[in-house]
């Protein structure tokens, strides 16, 4: 079974092969994983990518809230995508 933390360290990884080929990448998280994200992006040599943590938990929120997270992160994304 792969757990939330897998599906970081996970996830990381894609964003950081993305960044070494030069594309447009911005790691997306719940704030409950800030620590794992920069130790897994700088255990694979890139402690710089981009990252845009949102509030925790997201399971079972309404999607007001959802929307509410969604719109809330929006400009840190698009300001992380450019830089």
């Amino acid at each position: 079974m792969v757990t939330l933390k897998d599906a970081v360290v996970l996830w990381q990884a894609h964003v950081s092969e993305a960044v070494k080929l030069q594309m447009p990448a911005v790691f997306v998280a719940t704030d409950e994983f800030v620590d794992s994200a920069v130790a897994q992006s700088t255990s694979l040599g890139l402690p710089e990518v981009p990252r845009v943590y949102i509030p925790h938990p997201m399971q079972d929120q309404t999607d007001e809230e959802m929307w509410a997270k969604a719109e809330e992160a929006l400009d840190k994304l698009l300001a992380a995508l450019v830089k």
